[in-house]
C-alpha cells in the first residue's frame, strides 16, 4: 500500500476504511466508479438536491482518482480520507457511507463512524427481543435464550451458529436440515462447521455475505452480526408481502392499474401502498408524496410523530365481525399527547394489544430509524393485513402463479452477490439490464460503465435508455463472454421474456460456478466432463460404490452419490444412520436430498440448489452441486 496514505492511520481506522470501501464497491471488483458513488448517495437518502450530489461525485472523482484511470482504488480511497478529511465534501461522503443500509454499518471506533453507533444499539435491542420471542420454546437454544437486550449477549450467542441456523429456518422454512446442525460437544471445529452451514445457507436464501467469514461471527463483530441478522429477519418479514402468496394484496390496485403493474412493486413499495390504503380509509393524510422511486426515508420521515401509526392500528385492529375473532379496541386518547416520545409510547402500548410491540422503541419512532420502522410495519401487515380479495373485478388471476424454484434460485444467487438494486422479481427487475451488467463483472467480463444508462431515467424515453442497456448486455454476452445467445436480443430482456432471460441468466450462473473451479485449478478450463470425472475418481479413491454417468443420471435422485462425495471430501462427517438406501420412497429421497444439501453447505460448499433439484435430477442445478463440491474438494490442504 502507498506509504503516504498509511502514515497517520491506526489499524482500527484501516479496518474501518476497508469496510467502508467494501460498502461502496457494489460489485466487489476492488474499485469504485462514479455509478457506485451515485448508488451510495441514492441509498443513503441524504437531503441533497441532485445537482449537489453530482458536484460532490465529480469532485471526489477529480481529487480521488489520482492516476486518472476513471475509478478509485483502495489506496486512493484512503487518500481521500487522509488528505481531504476536513473538507465539506469528504464530510458529506463519510455521512453517506455511515447512512447506507447493508452489511457494514460502521462500528464506532473512530470519528468516521459515530453516527453508525446509535443505529446499531437500536438494532441490537430490537433484534434481541425478536429472536427471544421467536426461539423462546426451542430446546436447542436454551443455553443462550433469553438474551439481555441491554448487554452484548447477542454477539456471544451467535458465536456457535445454532441461533443463526434457527433464524434462517424461521425466515425460509426447511432451508437447513436440523440433522445437520451440531448441537452437542461444541469444539472449535464443530462450531466452524455450524457457522459454515449458517453462512452458506444464508447465501442460498439471498443474503449478501461476501464480506463475512465464520471467524467474524465467532468473534461476534457487531456490525457484521447485525447486518446479517437484518437480512435474515427481513427475508422472513417480507416472505408474504407478495401477490402470488397473498392475493388479497390486489385490494391495493389503483384505478386504471393492472395486476401486472402491481406485481412489479417491491415489498417495501407494497408496504407503503398498504399503509396508505388504510390511512386514506381513516381520513388521515398519506404518509408522504410518493414518487416512483420510493425509499425507506418515506417511512422514517412520515412516522416520526406516530400519529399515522395510531390511525393504522385503529384501521387494522380486528372488529370482531368474523366468527371466533375477538374484537380489539385501540384507545386513541394518546393521539393528542403533545410530547413526541410519550405519544409514541402510548401508540406502542396499543400495538402491544395486537401482539405487535416489536422492533421499535418510542425513540426509534421519533428518530425515524428506517430499518426498524419498516420491520414494525411489516410485522403489522403479517399479523393483521385487514385486506379483502377483490371479487367481481376484471382481474386476470392466472398471472399470480408465483416464481418457479429455478427462478427463485437464480434470484437468490444474484442477491447473495450483492447486486444493486436488490432483485425482488426476476424479470421485471432485469428489464434495464443493470443487474445483468453487474453480474458480467462478477464473471470477469469487463463492462464499460460509460456506455451504460443509469437511473433515474428521464420521464420521456426511459424505455429507450433501458433498451440500450439490454442491447449492450446481449452484445457483451455474444462477444467477450462467448455465450450461446442465438435468437436473443436486447428487446427480449427489456420485454421480460421469461425463456430467453432465463437462458442468459443460466449461462451467467454456470460461468460463475466454473470460474470458481478454474481459479482453484490454476486456470485450467473446467467443463461438465472434467467435473463428472473428478467426482467418480474421488468416490472411487475413497472406496465408495456410487458413481454418476452424467448430470442427468437418474440414480442421482437418491442423493447417495452426493452424500458419499461429501464423506469422501471430509471423511467421517456423514452419519450414515440418517441416510436411507435400497428401495426408496419419495419421502426417503427427499430426506436424503435435504441432508445432502445441508451437509454440503456445512463442509463449506456454497450450494444454491434445493433438495428437490436432486430428487427430480434437474441437470443444471445438479451440475452446480457437484461443481461446488469439487471446488470444496480442491481446497483440501
Amino acid at each position: 500500500m502507498d506509504e503516504m496514505a498509511t502514515t497517520q492511520i491506526s489499524k482500527d481506522e484501516l479496518d474501518e476504511l476497508k469496510e467502508a470501501f467494501a460498502k461502496v464497491d457494489l460489485n466487489s471488483n476492488g474499485f469504485i466508479c462514479d455509478y457506485e458513488l451515485h448508488e451510495l448517495f441514492k441509498e443513503a437518502n441524504m437531503p441533497l438536491p441532485g445537482y449537489k450530489v453530482r458536484e460532490i461525485i465529480q469532485k471526489l472523482m477529480l481529487d480521488g482518482d489520482r492516476n486518472k484511470d476513471g475509478k478509485i482504488s483502495f489506496d486512493e480511497f484512503v487518500y481521500i480520507f487522509q488528505e481531504v478529511k476536513s473538507s465539506d465534501i469528504a464530510k458529506t461522503f463519510r455521512k453517506a457511507i455511515n447512512r447506507k443500509e447493508g452489511i457494514c454499518a460502521l462500528g464506532g471506533t473512530s470519528e468516521l463512524s459515530s453516527e453508525g453507533t446509535q443505529h446499531s444499539y437500536s438494532e441490537k435491542y430490537a433484534f434481541v427481543n425478536w429472536i427471544n420471542k421467536a426461539l423462546e420454546n426451542d430446546p436447542d437454544c436454551r443455553h443462550v435464550i433469553p438474551m439481555n437486550p441491554n448487554t452484548d449477549d447477542l454477539f456471544k450467542a451467535v458465536g456457535d451458529g445454532i441461533v443463526l441456523c434457527k433464524m434462517i429456518n424461521l425466515s425460509v422454512p426447511d432451508t437447513i436440515d436440523e440433522r445437520a446442525i451440531n448441537k452437542k460437544k461444541l469444539t472449535p471445529f464443530i462450531i466452524q462447521e455450524n457457522l459454515n452451514l449458517a453462512l452458506n445457507s444464508a447465501s442460498a436464501i439471498g443474503c449478501h455475505v461476501v464480506n463475512i467469514g465464520a471467524e467474524d461471527l465467532r468473534a461476534g463483530k457487531p456490525h457484521l452480526v447485525l447486518g446479517l441478522l437484518w437480512q435474515i429477519i427481513k427475508i422472513g418479514l417480507f416472505a408474504d408481502i407478495e401477490l402470488s402468496r397473498n392475493e388479497a394484496l390486489a385490494a391495493l390496485l389503483r384505478d386504471g392499474e393492472t395486476l401486472e403493474e402491481l406485481m412489479k412493486l417491491s415489498p417495501e413499495e407494497l408496504l407503503l401502498r398498504w399503509a396508505n390504503f388504510h390511512l386514506e380509509n381513516s381520513g388521515w393524510q398519506k404518509i408522504n408524496n410518493f414518487s416512483a422511486d420510493i425509499k425507506l426515508i418515506d417511512f422514517s420521515n412520515s412516522v416520526k410523530d406516530s400519529k399515522a401509526y395510531f390511525h393504522l392500528l385503529n384501521q387494522i385492529a380486528p372488529k370482531g365481525q368474523k366468527e371466533g375473532e375477538p374484537r380489539i379496541d385501540i384507545n386513541m386518547s394518546g393521539f393528542n399527547e403533545t410530547d413526541d416520545l410519550k405519544r409514541a409510547e402510548s401508540m406502542l402500548q396499543q400495538a402491544d394489544k395486537l401482539g405487535c410491540r416489536q422492533f421499535v422503541t418510542p425513540a426509534d419512532v421519533v428518530s425515524g430509524n428506517p430499518k426498524l420502522n419498516l420491520a414494525f410495519v411489516a410485522n403489522l401487515f403479517n399479523k393483521y393485513p385487514a385486506l379483502t380479495k377483490p371479487e367481481n373485478q376484471d382481474i386476470d388471476w392466472t398471472l399470480l402463479e408465483g416464481e418457479t424454484r429455478e427462478e427463485r434460485t437464480f434470484r437468490n444467487w444474484m442477491n447473495s452477490l450483492g447486486v444493486n438494486p436488490h432483485v425482488n422479481h426476476l424479470y421485471a427487475d432485469l428489464q434495464d439490464a443493470l443487474v445483468i451488467l453487474q453480474l458480467y463483472e462478477r464473471i470477469k467480463v469487463p463492462v464499460d460503465w460509460s456506455k451504460v444508462n443509469k437511473p433515474p431515467y428521464p420521464k420521456l424515453g426511459a424505455n429507450m435508455k433501458k433498451l440500450e442497456n439490454c442491447n449492450y448486455a446481449v452484445e457483451l454476452g455474444k462477444h467477450p463472454a462467448k455465450f450461446s445467445l442465438v435468437g436473443i436480443g436486447g428487446q427480449d430482456l427489456n420485454d421480460g421474456n421469461q425463456t430467453l432471460t432465463l437462458a442468459l441468466v443460466w449461462q451467467l450462473m454456470r460461468r460463475y460456478t466454473l470460474n470458481v473451479l478454474e481459479d482453484l485449478g490454476d486456470g485450467q478450463k473446467a467443463n461438465d466432463d472434467i467435473i463428472v470425472n473428478w467426482v467418480n475418481r474421488t468416490l472411487s479413491e475413497a472406496g465408495k460404490s456410487t458413481s454418476i454417468q452424467s448430470f442427468k443420471d437418474k440414480t442421482i435422485s437418491s442423493s447417495l452419490a452426493v452424500v458419499d462425495l461429501i464423506d469422501a471430501i471430509q471423511p467421517g462427517c456423514i452419519n450414515y444412520d440418517l441416510v436411507k438406501s435400497g428401495n426408496l420412497t419419495e419421502d426417503d429421497k427427499h430426506n436424503n436430498a435435504k441432508y445432502a444439501v445441508s451437509m454440503a453447505r456445512r463442509i463449506g460448499a456454497r450450494v444454491y440448489a434445493l433438495p428437490e433439484d436432486l430428487v427430480e435430477v434437474k441437470p443444471k442445478m445438479v451440475m452446480t452441486v457437484f461443481a461446488c463440491l469439487m471446488g470444496r474438494g480442491m481446497k483440501r490442504v
